[in-house]
């Protein structure tokens, strides 16, 4: 068994140079099942791995069929291998686990769509009809939604505040932009490790997702800092939001690998009413302006 490190190294920002590809202009000879390496971002996001007769298997060492350059990764990890009409997922004793859809995996059939975790690194199989064509649709989803916490990333947010700030303004309609990360998040990493940093962000994201409107977006800024745009929402109202979700998180019992450990998050909050003329880089400015006066307060706490 490895001892490797828990510390992976950050990782460059995703490439935008993927689009979508119908599925009726996609040649469907390419029907070999596959797995697609999708976080961390970097050089290696987007490579594909097809998968035949002979098992293939993951790790860190020379000798392995996909290398994971990864510190979190074994020297030998995992092995996926025929199951039937399928695969399967099998652990080789790693030191930190292998996982299916957030499931730890012995020997754990794979199915069409499903996240396979082989420590800090996650990559979706896919088995389906037509694999070229998910494969260049995984490839754009890349694009625009966060690997690891499943939430729109920063390029996305970006664009969406763009047509809502516009929006805003020419139809006089409030706007709100909340930021917010998690408090000593630092700690978590040096005292649990990065994969239970990793398991924290996701946790978090899964626990506020469902919380925000449709017409509203929850995207990850970067590192443990999110951001909620709130569609005609006021001052008053996105304050109230905010608090209500800082409150949800401090209740929240979180666990990893049997360690119960308890997070607060600090939120600051930007709002206009559609009368001024102001920019995206101003109304995230403003929110980070006041996420930082929170911190400074004594964080855990809303400040608007």
């Amino acid at each position: 068994m490895d001892p490797g490190s828990k510390h992976p190294k950050e990782a460059p920002p995703i490439s935008d140079t993927w689009r979508v590809v119908p599925r009726k202009l996609v040649s469907q000879k390419m029907q070999q099942p596959c797995l697609v390496h999708i976080y961390p971002t970097g050089p290696s996001m987007g490579l594909r791995y097809e998968l035949g007769e002979e098992p293939l298997v993951l790790g860190r060492g020379e000798e392995c069929d996909i290398r994971i350059n990864d510190h979190s990764v074994s020297r030998r990890h995992a092995r996926i291998e025929r199951d039937g009409e399928s695969y399967a997922a099998t652990d080789l004793q790693s030191t930190n686990g292998t996982f299916v859809n957030h499931a730890r995996a012995a020997n754990s059939p794979l199915q069409d769509g499903d996240y396979l975790r082989i420590g800090n690194c996650i990559f979706r199989f896919l088995g389906g009809g037509n694999v070229e064509a998910e494969y260049h649709e995984e490839i754009y989803r890349l694009t625009i939604v966060d690997a690891l916490t499943g939430i729109h990333n920063k390029r996305f947010l970006l664009e969406f505040l763009e047509r809502e700030v516009a929006r805003s303004v020419r139809h006089r309609r409030p706007l709100a932009v909340v930021m917010f990360d998690i408090d000593h998040f630092k700690a978590i990493n040096d005292e649990l490790g990065h994969l239970a940093g990793d398991y924290t962000l996701r946790e978090l994201a899964g626990l506020m997702r469902n919380k925000v409107r449709r017409e509203d977006l929850f995207a990850r800024y970067g590192g443990e800092e999110f951001a909620l745009v709130l569609v005609e929402a006021s001052s008053q109202g996105a304050s109230d939001l905010a608090e209500r979700m800082r409150v949800l998180v401090e209740q929240k019992s979180f666990e990893y690998e049997g360690k119960p450990f308890n997070l607060s998050i600090s939120l600051g909050v930007a709002a206009v009413t559609g009368e001024e003329a102001v920019t995206v880089n101003d109304l995230i400015q403003r929110a980070d302006e006041k996420l930082l006066e929170a911190k400074r307060a004594g964080r855990n706490r809303v400040v608007g």
